[in-house]
């Protein structure tokens, strides 16, 4: 399979670790992997605020960006889901886009992983990955329960996961809703905090560096000692080079 790695922007501008573990854990699967190096944003700011015809180009350059593999692989839900949603209309001859996650669980079938990381950690479920993409089992829906960043980051060594109190609650990110519903927004965002804190996390990780940007934030305003890492860097076993940042 011929695999195109998709960072959006916003991960290419302010976390290139993550782009960086995301890459490393895809070929250590033995994947070709390729990352088209005219690409850019998806489109999806625009898409969110009610202007999708502005994005418009941003879409077709993403298409020719990536006409010619059989994946599109991305270390994030919302922008895998506007991808899917907005700018591909599933015909058989475009790619299957994936989320990272999902990839390696549902395509690549991973059943091992080489890594360790020896912390205490709590999964934030965003949004778009858990209801969009089908990533988890919501909490308000009646079925199996199934989670694919949990039983990814359960393959690593010496990692304490914790069951928090509200195991799907949204961050209060939601894009552009963080900047025009700003108190609202860093009120559900303290809300997700004070869950992980009492439950003695050290790090929370998530497959939205968004939704941990946003966190991110407050801890760091807070001088909270937690720590936010992408699940791409746990299951990369990035310790030393993201924690010396």
């Amino acid at each position: 399979m011929k695999v195109g790695l998709f960072i959006p922007c916003y991960v290419e501008q302010f976390y290139p670790q993550v782009a960086i573990a995301s890459l490393e854990l895809l070929e250590s699967t033995g994947v070709d992997v390729d990352y088209p190096l005219k690409q850019t944003c998806c489109g999806q700011p625009m898409a969110n605020s009610g202007y999708q015809e502005y994005g418009e180009g941003a879409a077709a350059l993403f298409r020719k960006n990536f006409k010619d593999f059989d994946y599109v692989v991305c270390p994030s839900g919302s922008c895998t889901l506007h991808t899917k949603d907005h700018i591909y209309s599933g015909e058989e001859n475009e790619p299957k886009v994936y989320e990272l996650c999902e990839f390696l669980t549902d395509v690549l079938k991973i059943k091992e992983l080489k890594a360790d990381f020896p912390y205490k950690v709590g999964i934030h479920s965003s949004c778009h990955g858990l209801r969009g993409l089908n990533l988890a089992k919501p909490s308000e829906l009646m079925g199996v329960e199934f989670n694919k960043p949990k039983q990814l980051l359960e393959m690593v060594n010496g990692i304490e996961l914790v069951e928090l109190t509200r195991k799907d609650e949204c961050c209060g990110f939601g894009g552009t809703f963080a900047v025009f519903e700003e108190a609202v927004s860093v009120s559900m965002g303290k809300d997700r905090i004070k869950d992980h804190e009492e439950h003695g996390v050290q790090v929370i990780t998530g497959a939205d560096m968004s939704c941990l940007m946003h966190l991110e934030g407050i801890l760091r305003r807070d001088k909270s000692p937690v720590k936010v890492m992408h699940i791409a860097e746990i299951l990369n076993a990035q310790v030393s080079k993201t924690q010396n940042q």
